[in-house]
C-alpha cells in the first residue's frame, strides 16, 4: 500500500479541483461527517466559496470489535443496520440498543459542541456537497445520506478522498452523485492510504467551521452591491 494523500488537507484541495463546477453558487452547501470529514471539506468550502457546516451521524462499532460497523445513527433517530455484520457476529438486539443509546448521546453532544444554539442549515432544495475522508463500509454515509433525502434536497453529491468501488456504486444507486478521486476492490483502512493522518479533535473542528463561517460572510459581504 503506497499513500495517495498527504494528508486531509491535500486531499481536500484535490476534490475541490474536482467539483468547480460548484463554486459560487448560492444553492450549495457543504455537509461533512465530523470529525476528520470537516479538514477536508473546509478544503472544499473555501475555493467554492460555499457554506460549510456539520452532518452528525454516528458509526455503531460491533462490541468487541469497535472499528466494525454494524450500523449506523443519524439526526430524527434514524438509525439502519448492517445485517451481514449483525448476523455475522451474532450481535443480540440488546447489544445493538446499548451501543445505538450510547452513541446517540454522542451525537446531540457534538451536535451541540458544533453549533451551540445555532440551528442547521435548511437543506430542502438546495445542492449539498456531502464530504468525508474516506468510505470503508459505508454505513455512516448511508446513514447521513437517507437523513439527508428526508429533507428534500434538489441534488446530492458524495465527495470522498478514497473509497470501495462497490460502495460507490451502492450510493450512486442511492441517487447521489459520486466524486471519488481513489476508488479501490478493498479497503481496510482509509488511514492507509494517507500519509499524515492523525485523529482530529472536537476542537479543531469548532475552530475550522468558525473559520469556514467568517470567510463566507467576508465573501457575501464583498460580492454585495455597493
Amino acid at each position: 500500500m503506497v499513500a495517495q494523500f498527504r494528508d486531509r488537507t491535500e486531499a481536500g484541495k484535490q476534490l475541490a479541483a474536482q467539483l468547480m463546477a460548484y463554486r459560487d453558487r448560492p444553492d450549495v452547501l457543504v455537509l461533512a461527517l465530523p470529525r476528520g470529514g470537516v479538514v477536508v471539506a473546509y478544503e472544499i468550502a473555501g475555493p467554492l466559496h460555499d457554506a460549510l457546516d456539520v452532518m452528525v451521524v454516528r458509526k455503531l462499532g460491533t462490541p468487541g470489535q469497535e472499528e466494525l460497523a454494524m450500523g449506523a445513527l443519524a439526526p430524527g433517530g434514524l438509525r439502519i443496520l448492517n445485517e451481514d455484520v449483525v448476523r455475522a457476529r451474532g450481535v443480540s438486539q440488546k447489544a445493538i440498543d446499548w451501543v445505538a443509546a450510547r452513541e446517540q448521546r454522542e451525537l446531540e453532544r457534538r451536535e451541540h459542541l458544533f453549533r451551540g444554539e445555532r440551528p442547521p442549515y435548511d437543506v430542502r432544495g438546495r445542492t449539498i456537497i456531502l464530504v468525508d475522508d474516506g468510505i470503508a463500509t459505508g454505513a455512516t454515509m448511508r446513514v447521513a445520506i437517507l437523513a439527508l433525502k428526508q429533507q428534500h434536497p434538489a441534488h446530492l453529491i458524495v465527495a470522498v478522498p478514497v473509497a470501495v468501488t462497490t460502495t460507490c456504486d451502492e450510493l450512486a444507486a442511492l441517487g447521489c452523485e459520486v466524486v471519488c478521486l481513489l476508488k479501490l476492490e478493498t479497503l481496510y483502512s482509509v488511514g492507509g492510504w494517507y500519509e499524515y493522518f492523525p485523529q482530529s479533535s472536537d476542537e479543531e473542528v469548532h475552530d475550522l467551521l468558525k473559520r469556514a463561517s467568517r470567510e463566507q460572510a467576508a465573501w457575501l459581504q464583498k460580492k454585495a452591491p455597493m
